[in-house]
């Protein structure tokens, strides 16, 4: 995986590949590459290692043109990266690949295809892809029924984007478990991994479903399913502008996103409060009678979003009185646990095309769980299709690979859930409206919090030459900790571990030292005064303690002990408040120490394999 752009046209590709893939940039990656059918009706490819820009000099130096072309970014998951296992994969001159995804029986079939007389010059799981689609046209198959015929022998997750000299004009897209998009032009269609690569040349598009395969020319285009049925996808208009995708005045798009969260906690709750109340209609026709049912709830997700499900489990629990468990996806599906049929599943995925969410969420259905709900950034994703009920977070793109704005919305959205599920039990009339009134003004107290941005990036200098650190926090602010120790290890490259403050005296207190940071989250809540006692255990032990406190905190600043006063916005809208500061830490932090902030190492935004 990580990134796929094709396009079939009367004009050349190149370009736009290019343009599609910088577009993609914020997926995460380490190599590019790029094939077209040229003016001679061979196959011209370039790949490098490294960053698209590199890919760019290369055609530079060495240009060619061509009407029918696929790129793709790569982020590696099977063999090293490196210009050999960069995509696309040709096979004898004549069949060229993109693919996304994992290829589970890949070495089943690379023993079979070695046996018939195919080479490898990669370690991929690809390479037997463009193989076995070669091996059928040999036979005689066109490319489409190559394509077909080869799915049907695959098991794992694709995305797929061919094309062969012997039929030029000619591109054959397939998914299955990775998203995969057909931008609809005059005289012309492209593929992509989302919508984002080809705003530039359309904004009409069809959103591939599971199973399918699509024969695209330049001026037609046909939908096969699963079992080889011609079907019709319905064309859907993209709402988003260029704009949207681009950094403007901001150094990183994780700062832009980090600033836009005003407005996208905004869009969160827009139409969906009003009077007071939170609207139930904004669940979904049904949603009323879906909730009448909801005995408990069962939260899955992973990374950013499982600390989401983590903040909700307190509230669910403690303002809804409603039993809830969070799960990591990835292991969830693993557990054989026993499905509760009046359990209402909550998946969270700012992409919708994480991998083991949509695994766990497809489990659930099969295990006997009652209705699923997604809470999801993306319209037309599959989490969002295959879930019964959905709330948008209504975000808008978010580009860096370190979730910002994605988190702080998913918990707006959770608190909603939260209120609808809670007036059904133990949520008074009158807390509900105490709890609109705080999602109100949130907008509001963001920015307020946001303009600490200077006084954070000084913080930040006494981090450039740090290893380690700890993160505390207490009650519902021990998952924005585990956030903090996230943030600041994805895009920093600082080792970083998060605690119950207080866990300290069961054994992280081992680590403090006078060169271990020790960063607190302190609200004025009911748990300050236990959160100020575990802070004396740090200082006690040489420890140097950043404390990001409430005005009505206490908390004293002193040699060891930095405080940073949090304007006041208490309450359940605290945990998003509190958010705030520590992803301007691991930014500025990030900044001065000159990692890659959008594009951390190893990382891919939209996790589409196991």
């Amino acid at each position: 995986m990580c990134g796929i752009v094709g396009g079939v046209a009367e004009r050349d590709v190149v370009a736009i590949l290019i343009e599609g893939l910088r577009r993609l940039e914020y997926r995460g990656y380490d190599s590019a590459g790029v094939a077209v059918l040229d003016e001679g009706g061979q196959i011209a490819r370039a790949r490098m290692p490294g960053k698209v820009q590199a890919l760019a000099d290369e055609l530079a130096r060495h240009p060619f043109r061509g009407s029918t072309g696929i790129a793709h970014t790569r982020w590696a998951t099977h063999g090293v990266p490196s210009e050999k296992n960069a995509h696309p994969h040709i096979c004898r001159k004549e069949i060229a690949v993109v693919h996304n995804g994992i290829i589970e029986n890949h070495e089943a079939l690379r023993a079979a295809q070695k046996a018939a007389g195919y080479e490898f010059t990669s370690q991929t799981d690809t390479e037997v892809i463009v193989h076995q689609v070669h091996s059928h046209t040999a036979r005689g198959l066109d490319l489409l029924a190559a394509v077909q015929a080869t799915v049907g022998e695959l098991h794992g997750a694709y995305a797929l984007g061919v094309i062969s000299t012997k039929e030029p004009g000619r591109l054959i897209a397939a998914r299955r478990g990775s998203p995969l998009v057909i931008g609809l032009g005059i005289g012309e269609h492209f593929i992509a991994s989302d919508v984002a690569p080809l705003l530039p040349v359309t904004r009409r598009f069809i959103f591939l479903e599971e199973g399918d395969v699509a024969d695209i020319r330049r001026d037609s285009l046909t939908i096969h399913n699963a079992q080889g049925e011609v079907v019709e996808r319905p064309i859907k208009e993209s709402e988003l502008s260029l704009d949207a995708v681009e950094r403007g005045e901001f150094r990183h798009y994780m700062l832009k996103e980090i600033h836009e969260q005003p407005q996208a906690i905004s869009e969160t709750l827009e139409g969906r409060i009003a009077g007071g109340r939170v609207l139930e209609a904004a669940f979904g026709p049904n949603a009323g009678a879906v909730f009448d049912k909801v005995k408990a709830v069962k939260i899955i997700a992973c990374g950013t979003s499982f600390h989401a499900g983590l903040v909700a489990r307190n509230w669910f629990e403690g303002v809804a009185g409603v039993p809830c468990q969070v799960e990591v996806a990835s292991e969830f599906r693993y557990r054989h646990p026993v499905p509760d049929p009046d359990a209402l599943v909550i998946t969270i995925s700012q992409s919708g095309e994480t991998a083991d969410t949509l695994a766990a969420l497809r489990a659930t259905k099969e295990w006997g769980y009652g209705p699923s709900l997604a809470i999801c950034n993306v319209p037309e994703s599959s989490l969002v299709r295959e879930a019964d009920l959905v709330l948008m977070t209504r975000a808008g793109p978010e580009i860096g690979v370190a979730s910002t704005k994605a988190f702080t919305t998913q918990l707006v959205a959770l608190l909603l859930v939260v209120i609808a599920l809670g007036r059904r039990h133990k949520l008074s009339a009158e807390r509900e409206r105490a709890i609109v009134e705080q999602l109100e003004a949130l907008p509001r107290h963001v920015e307020d919090v946001l303009a600490l941005n200077d006084e954070i990036h000084r913080l930040a200098e006494r981090f450039t030459d740090k290893h380690h650190a700890l993160f505390l926090g207490r009650g519902v602010q021990y998952p924005v900790a585990m956030e903090g120790a996230l943030k600041l290890k994805e895009i920093s490259y600082i080792h970083a571990e998060a605690y119950p403050a207080g866990e300290l005296k069961h054994g992280p207190l081992a680590l403090v030292d006078e060169d271990m940071p020790v960063i607190a989250v302190a609200p004025n809540d009911a748990l300050l005064e236990k959160l100020k006692s575990n802070l004396e255990e740090v200082r006690a032990r040489g420890g140097e303690l950043y404390v990001f406190a409430d005005h009505a905190s206490g908390m004293a600043q002193s040699e060891r002990v930095h405080v940073t006063v949090v304007p006041p916005a208490g309450g359940h809208v605290a945990p998003i408040i509190f958010t705030i500061p520590l992803q301007l830490l691991a930014y500025h932090v990030a900044v001065l120490k000159g990692t890659d902030v959008d594009q951390p190492r190893n990382l891919a935004k939209s996790v589409t394999v196991e």
